[in-house]
Protein backbone atom coordinates (compact mmCIF):
# COMPACT_ATOMS: atom_id res chain seq x y z
CA UNK A 1 0.00 0.00 0.00
CA UNK A 2 1.01 3.71 -0.38
CA UNK A 3 2.80 5.43 2.58
CA UNK A 4 2.39 8.70 3.71
CA UNK A 5 4.18 10.87 6.22
CA UNK A 6 2.42 11.83 9.28
CA UNK A 7 3.26 15.88 9.74
CA UNK A 8 7.01 17.06 10.83
CA UNK A 9 7.16 13.08 12.44
CA UNK A 10 8.90 11.56 9.86
CA UNK A 11 6.58 8.60 10.93
CA UNK A 12 4.85 6.72 8.00
CA UNK A 13 1.88 5.12 7.92
CA UNK A 14 -0.34 3.32 4.95
CA UNK A 15 -2.92 5.64 3.26
CA UNK A 16 -5.73 4.01 4.47
CA UNK A 17 -6.35 3.71 8.27
CA UNK A 18 -8.40 1.23 10.66
CA UNK A 19 -11.10 2.71 12.85
CA UNK A 20 -11.25 0.70 15.89
CA UNK A 21 -14.08 2.56 17.17
CA UNK A 22 -17.31 0.36 16.10
CA UNK A 23 -15.74 -3.08 17.56
CA UNK A 24 -16.79 -2.07 20.80
CA UNK A 25 -18.96 1.47 20.81
CA UNK A 26 -21.81 3.60 19.02
CA UNK A 27 -23.03 1.06 16.53
CA UNK A 28 -24.73 -2.08 16.55
CA UNK A 29 -23.36 -3.54 19.56
CA UNK A 30 -25.36 -7.02 18.42
CA UNK A 31 -22.89 -7.18 15.70
CA UNK A 32 -19.92 -6.62 18.11
CA UNK A 33 -17.91 -9.88 18.38
CA UNK A 34 -14.28 -10.01 19.81
CA UNK A 35 -12.98 -13.14 17.84
CA UNK A 36 -14.26 -10.85 14.41
CA UNK A 37 -12.52 -7.55 15.67
CA UNK A 38 -9.71 -9.57 16.39
CA UNK A 39 -10.04 -11.18 12.46
CA UNK A 40 -10.45 -7.47 11.12
CA UNK A 41 -7.64 -5.71 12.53
CA UNK A 42 -5.45 -8.85 11.58
CA UNK A 43 -7.03 -8.21 8.36
CA UNK A 44 -5.98 -4.69 7.78
CA UNK A 45 -2.63 -5.86 8.86
CA UNK A 46 -2.36 -8.38 6.19
CA UNK A 47 -3.86 -5.58 3.80
CA UNK A 48 -0.94 -3.54 4.32
CA UNK A 49 -2.52 -0.52 7.17
CA UNK A 50 -0.56 0.36 9.71
CA UNK A 51 -3.07 3.27 11.50
CA UNK A 52 -5.17 2.15 14.02
CA UNK A 53 -7.60 4.63 15.97
CA UNK A 54 -9.04 3.91 18.82
CA UNK A 55 -9.75 5.90 22.25
CA UNK A 56 -9.84 5.22 26.32
CA UNK A 57 -13.75 6.35 26.05
CA UNK A 58 -14.78 3.55 23.78
CA UNK A 59 -16.55 1.08 25.53
CA UNK A 60 -15.28 2.75 27.42
CA UNK A 61 -12.04 1.31 27.77
CA UNK A 62 -12.88 -2.13 25.47
CA UNK A 63 -11.50 -0.74 22.53
CA UNK A 64 -7.94 -0.63 23.72
CA UNK A 65 -7.92 -3.76 25.22
CA UNK A 66 -9.29 -5.51 22.64
CA UNK A 67 -6.54 -3.42 20.25
CA UNK A 68 -4.12 -4.67 22.62
CA UNK A 69 -5.21 -8.28 22.31
CA UNK A 70 -4.89 -7.83 18.25
CA UNK A 71 -1.30 -6.40 18.49
CA UNK A 72 0.18 -9.37 20.43
CA UNK A 73 2.90 -10.34 18.32
CA UNK A 74 2.23 -8.16 15.73
CA UNK A 75 2.47 -4.61 17.37
CA UNK A 76 5.76 -3.38 15.51
CA UNK A 77 3.43 -3.88 12.32
CA UNK A 78 1.04 -1.21 13.26
CA UNK A 79 1.08 2.87 14.13
CA UNK A 80 -1.65 2.56 17.20
CA UNK A 81 -3.07 6.15 17.72
CA UNK A 82 -5.27 6.36 21.12
CA UNK A 83 -6.90 9.51 22.73
CA UNK A 84 -7.49 11.17 25.85
CA UNK A 85 -9.57 13.76 27.43
CA UNK A 86 -13.30 12.39 27.28
CA UNK A 87 -14.54 10.41 30.39
CA UNK A 88 -18.03 8.25 29.96
CA UNK A 89 -20.55 8.63 32.70
CA UNK A 90 -24.01 7.48 33.53
CA UNK A 91 -25.53 8.66 29.99
CA UNK A 92 -23.03 11.47 29.77
CA UNK A 93 -19.94 12.16 28.60
CA UNK A 94 -17.49 15.32 30.08
CA UNK A 95 -14.15 16.52 29.47
CA UNK A 96 -10.86 16.57 31.71
CA UNK A 97 -8.20 17.52 30.78
CA UNK A 98 -6.23 17.96 33.94
CA UNK A 99 -2.57 17.44 33.95
CA UNK A 100 -2.50 14.68 36.45
CA UNK A 101 -5.41 12.95 34.64
CA UNK A 102 -3.77 12.75 31.19
CA UNK A 103 -0.85 11.43 32.83
CA UNK A 104 -2.85 8.69 34.52
CA UNK A 105 -4.81 8.63 31.26
CA UNK A 106 -1.79 7.71 29.66
CA UNK A 107 -0.60 5.51 31.35
CA UNK A 108 -4.07 3.02 31.79
CA UNK A 109 -4.09 3.01 28.20
CA UNK A 110 -0.29 2.02 27.49
CA UNK A 111 -1.31 -1.11 29.93
CA UNK A 112 -4.35 -1.83 27.69
CA UNK A 113 -3.06 -2.04 24.71
CA UNK A 114 0.07 -4.03 26.20
CA UNK A 115 2.77 -1.48 24.29
CA UNK A 116 5.61 0.49 25.67
CA UNK A 117 4.55 3.86 23.63
CA UNK A 118 2.07 5.17 21.91
CA UNK A 119 2.58 6.15 18.27
CA UNK A 120 0.36 9.03 18.36
CA UNK A 121 -1.69 10.17 21.46
CA UNK A 122 -4.03 12.89 20.83
CA UNK A 123 -6.05 14.82 22.86
CA UNK A 124 -9.97 13.88 22.25
CA UNK A 125 -11.81 17.24 23.53
CA UNK A 126 -10.67 20.36 25.08
CA UNK A 127 -11.50 20.84 28.83
CA UNK A 128 -13.18 24.21 28.93
CA UNK A 129 -12.40 24.30 32.87
CA UNK A 130 -8.82 24.05 32.08
CA UNK A 131 -6.53 26.39 29.83
CA UNK A 132 -5.83 24.27 26.59
CA UNK A 133 -1.85 25.04 27.40
CA UNK A 134 -1.75 23.23 30.42
CA UNK A 135 -3.21 19.79 28.53
CA UNK A 136 -1.12 19.86 25.93
CA UNK A 137 1.98 20.86 27.98
CA UNK A 138 1.19 17.64 29.79
CA UNK A 139 1.08 15.43 26.99
CA UNK A 140 4.24 17.15 25.84
CA UNK A 141 6.05 15.97 29.21
CA UNK A 142 4.43 12.38 27.87
CA UNK A 143 6.92 12.83 24.68
CA UNK A 144 9.89 13.83 26.72
CA UNK A 145 9.09 10.61 28.81
CA UNK A 146 9.54 8.05 25.83
CA UNK A 147 5.60 6.82 26.35
CA UNK A 148 4.23 8.74 22.86
CA UNK A 149 5.92 9.79 19.97
CA UNK A 150 3.35 12.37 18.39
CA UNK A 151 0.47 14.76 19.52
CA UNK A 152 -2.22 15.31 17.74
CA UNK A 153 -5.89 16.93 18.31
CA UNK A 154 -9.16 15.79 17.37
CA UNK A 155 -12.32 18.00 16.31
CA UNK A 156 -14.76 15.60 15.42
CA UNK A 157 -18.34 16.06 15.07
CA UNK A 158 -18.63 19.52 14.45
CA UNK A 159 -21.24 19.71 11.55
CA UNK A 160 -22.24 22.90 9.81
CA UNK A 161 -25.81 22.83 9.61
CA UNK A 162 -26.38 26.43 10.34
CA UNK A 163 -22.83 27.87 9.75
CA UNK A 164 -21.03 28.76 6.50
CA UNK A 165 -18.04 26.04 6.62
CA UNK A 166 -15.86 28.93 6.18
CA UNK A 167 -16.13 29.84 9.65
CA UNK A 168 -16.98 26.33 10.89
CA UNK A 169 -13.29 25.84 12.73
CA UNK A 170 -12.20 28.70 13.39
CA UNK A 171 -12.34 28.21 17.44
CA UNK A 172 -10.40 25.28 16.58
CA UNK A 173 -7.82 26.95 14.51
CA UNK A 174 -7.54 29.27 17.35
CA UNK A 175 -6.53 26.50 19.78
CA UNK A 176 -4.23 24.78 17.71
CA UNK A 177 -2.43 27.64 17.25
CA UNK A 178 -2.16 28.14 20.86
CA UNK A 179 -1.05 24.72 21.49
CA UNK A 180 1.37 24.59 18.36
CA UNK A 181 3.11 27.89 20.90
CA UNK A 182 4.02 24.86 23.29
CA UNK A 183 4.23 21.46 21.15
CA UNK A 184 4.20 20.58 17.49
CA UNK A 185 0.91 19.41 16.87
CA UNK A 186 1.63 15.96 14.40
CA UNK A 187 -1.78 15.25 13.32
CA UNK A 188 -5.76 16.72 13.19
CA UNK A 189 -8.54 14.15 12.84
CA UNK A 190 -12.03 15.87 11.87
CA UNK A 191 -15.06 14.61 10.51
CA UNK A 192 -14.00 14.78 5.97
CA UNK A 193 -16.13 12.89 3.58
CA UNK A 194 -18.23 13.42 0.58
CA UNK A 195 -21.41 14.49 2.72
CA UNK A 196 -19.60 16.21 5.09
CA UNK A 197 -16.70 18.32 3.19
CA UNK A 198 -16.45 21.43 5.78
CA UNK A 199 -13.01 21.17 6.48
CA UNK A 200 -11.87 21.64 2.90
CA UNK A 201 -12.20 25.10 3.49
CA UNK A 202 -10.27 26.16 6.21
CA UNK A 203 -8.74 23.28 8.03
CA UNK A 204 -7.16 20.90 6.02
CA UNK A 205 -5.64 24.11 4.42
CA UNK A 206 -4.41 25.01 8.13
CA UNK A 207 -2.77 21.50 8.11
CA UNK A 208 -1.14 21.73 4.85
CA UNK A 209 0.78 24.81 4.94
CA UNK A 210 1.93 23.74 8.29
CA UNK A 211 3.05 20.38 7.33
CA UNK A 212 0.55 18.87 9.61
CA UNK A 213 -0.96 15.70 9.18
CA UNK A 214 -4.68 15.13 8.60
CA UNK A 215 -6.55 12.30 9.42
CA UNK A 216 -9.85 11.88 7.74
CA UNK A 217 -12.76 10.18 10.50
CA UNK A 218 -16.10 9.57 8.73
CA UNK A 219 -14.79 9.96 5.38
CA UNK A 220 -17.72 7.01 4.43
CA UNK A 221 -20.29 9.16 6.61
CA UNK A 222 -21.12 6.72 9.39
CA UNK A 223 -21.47 4.12 6.35
CA UNK A 224 -24.17 5.89 4.67
CA UNK A 225 -21.32 6.44 1.21
CA UNK A 226 -20.95 2.88 1.13
CA UNK A 227 -24.21 2.23 -0.57
CA UNK A 228 -25.12 -0.63 1.63
CA UNK A 229 -28.05 0.93 3.76
CA UNK A 230 -31.29 0.91 3.12
CA UNK A 231 -33.54 3.79 3.91
CA UNK A 232 -36.16 2.79 6.65
CA UNK A 233 -34.27 0.07 7.50
CA UNK A 234 -33.97 1.21 11.45
CA UNK A 235 -30.92 0.94 13.78
CA UNK A 236 -30.74 -1.03 16.87
CA UNK A 237 -31.36 1.81 20.01
CA UNK A 238 -27.63 2.33 21.02
CA UNK A 239 -26.49 2.58 17.49
CA UNK A 240 -25.15 6.50 16.97
CA UNK A 241 -26.94 6.76 13.68
CA UNK A 242 -30.19 6.32 15.26
CA UNK A 243 -30.63 9.05 16.36
CA UNK A 244 -28.38 11.29 13.40
CA UNK A 245 -30.50 13.78 11.29
CA UNK A 246 -28.95 12.44 8.57
CA UNK A 247 -30.18 8.59 9.18
CA UNK A 248 -34.23 9.17 9.47
CA UNK A 249 -36.02 7.36 6.33
CA UNK A 250 -36.85 10.74 4.82
CA UNK A 251 -33.25 11.85 4.97
CA UNK A 252 -31.89 8.78 3.47
CA UNK A 253 -33.83 8.84 0.63
CA UNK A 254 -33.42 12.45 -0.30
CA UNK A 255 -29.57 11.86 -0.15
CA UNK A 256 -29.60 9.00 -2.21
CA UNK A 257 -28.04 11.02 -5.39
CA UNK A 258 -24.94 11.08 -3.25
CA UNK A 259 -24.43 7.28 -3.04
CA UNK A 260 -25.86 6.99 -7.20
CA UNK A 261 -23.11 9.75 -8.09
CA UNK A 262 -20.31 7.70 -6.15
CA UNK A 263 -21.71 4.13 -7.88
CA UNK A 264 -21.28 6.12 -11.46
CA UNK A 265 -18.05 7.05 -10.80
CA UNK A 266 -17.22 3.05 -9.66
CA UNK A 267 -18.87 1.96 -12.78
CA UNK A 268 -16.33 3.80 -15.13
CA UNK A 269 -13.51 2.52 -13.06
CA UNK A 270 -14.78 -1.34 -13.62
CA UNK A 271 -17.35 -1.36 -11.68
CA UNK A 272 -17.38 -4.52 -8.27
CA UNK A 273 -16.28 -6.65 -10.87
CA UNK A 274 -12.72 -4.77 -11.51
CA UNK A 275 -12.77 -3.46 -7.63
CA UNK A 276 -14.41 -0.19 -7.60
CA UNK A 277 -17.18 0.35 -5.45
CA UNK A 278 -18.64 3.40 -3.82
CA UNK A 279 -17.15 3.09 -0.40
CA UNK A 280 -13.42 2.94 -2.10
CA UNK A 281 -14.47 6.11 -4.46
CA UNK A 282 -15.35 8.02 -1.37
CA UNK A 283 -12.40 7.40 0.20
CA UNK A 284 -10.40 7.96 -3.09
CA UNK A 285 -12.06 11.09 -2.87
CA UNK A 286 -10.51 11.81 0.40
CA UNK A 287 -7.03 10.49 -0.91
CA UNK A 288 -7.38 13.15 -3.91
CA UNK A 289 -7.59 15.88 -0.89
CA UNK A 290 -3.99 16.21 -0.12
CA UNK A 291 -0.77 14.09 0.30
CA UNK A 292 -0.88 14.97 3.78
CA UNK A 293 -4.68 13.24 4.14
CA UNK A 294 -5.27 9.84 5.70
CA UNK A 295 -9.19 8.32 5.84
CA UNK A 296 -9.60 6.14 8.59
CA UNK A 297 -12.93 4.30 8.10
CA UNK A 298 -14.17 2.34 11.12
CA UNK A 299 -15.49 -1.22 10.51
CA UNK A 300 -15.64 -4.54 12.61
CA UNK A 301 -15.66 -6.89 9.61
CA UNK A 302 -12.34 -8.15 7.76
CA UNK A 303 -14.11 -8.06 4.61
CA UNK A 304 -14.71 -3.89 4.63
CA UNK A 305 -11.32 -3.64 6.04
CA UNK A 306 -9.95 -5.07 3.16
CA UNK A 307 -11.92 -3.12 0.60
CA UNK A 308 -11.07 -0.15 2.36
CA UNK A 309 -7.41 -0.53 2.02
CA UNK A 310 -7.86 -1.62 -1.35
CA UNK A 311 -9.02 2.34 -2.18
CA UNK A 312 -5.62 3.25 -2.02
CA UNK A 313 -5.01 1.98 -6.05
CA UNK A 314 -8.16 3.74 -6.82
CA UNK A 315 -6.84 7.22 -9.03
CA UNK A 316 -9.48 9.35 -9.26
CA UNK A 317 -9.37 11.01 -12.56
CA UNK A 318 -10.12 15.16 -12.94
CA UNK A 319 -13.48 14.18 -14.66
CA UNK A 320 -14.05 11.89 -11.55
CA UNK A 321 -13.32 14.75 -9.16
CA UNK A 322 -15.32 17.42 -10.99
CA UNK A 323 -18.40 15.20 -11.11
CA UNK A 324 -18.11 14.01 -7.16
CA UNK A 325 -17.68 18.44 -7.01
CA UNK A 326 -20.61 18.62 -8.56
CA UNK A 327 -22.96 16.30 -6.41
CA UNK A 328 -25.64 17.97 -4.39
CA UNK A 329 -24.46 18.59 -0.67
CA UNK A 330 -26.27 16.59 1.48
CA UNK A 331 -29.32 16.99 3.46
CA UNK A 332 -30.44 16.48 7.36
CA UNK A 333 -33.44 17.09 8.85
CA UNK A 334 -32.08 20.60 10.07
CA UNK A 335 -32.89 21.26 6.62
Amino acid sequence: MERRTLGATGLEVGAVGLGCMPMSWAYSASQQRGDRSLGAVHAALDAGVTLLDTADMYGPFTNELLLGRALRGRRAEAFVATKCGLLVGDGHIVANGRPSYVRRACDASLRRLQTDVIDLYQLHRADPEVPVEETWGAMAELVTAGKVRALGWCAVGVRGSRRGASDLYDGTIRQLERVQQEFPVSAVQAELSVWSPEALARLLPWCAARGVGFLAAMPLGNGFLTGTLTPGGGFEPEDLRARHPRFTAEMMAANQPLVAGLRRVAERHGGEAAGATPAQVALAWALAQGRHVVPVPGTKRGRWAVENARAARLALTARDLAEIAALPPARGSWD
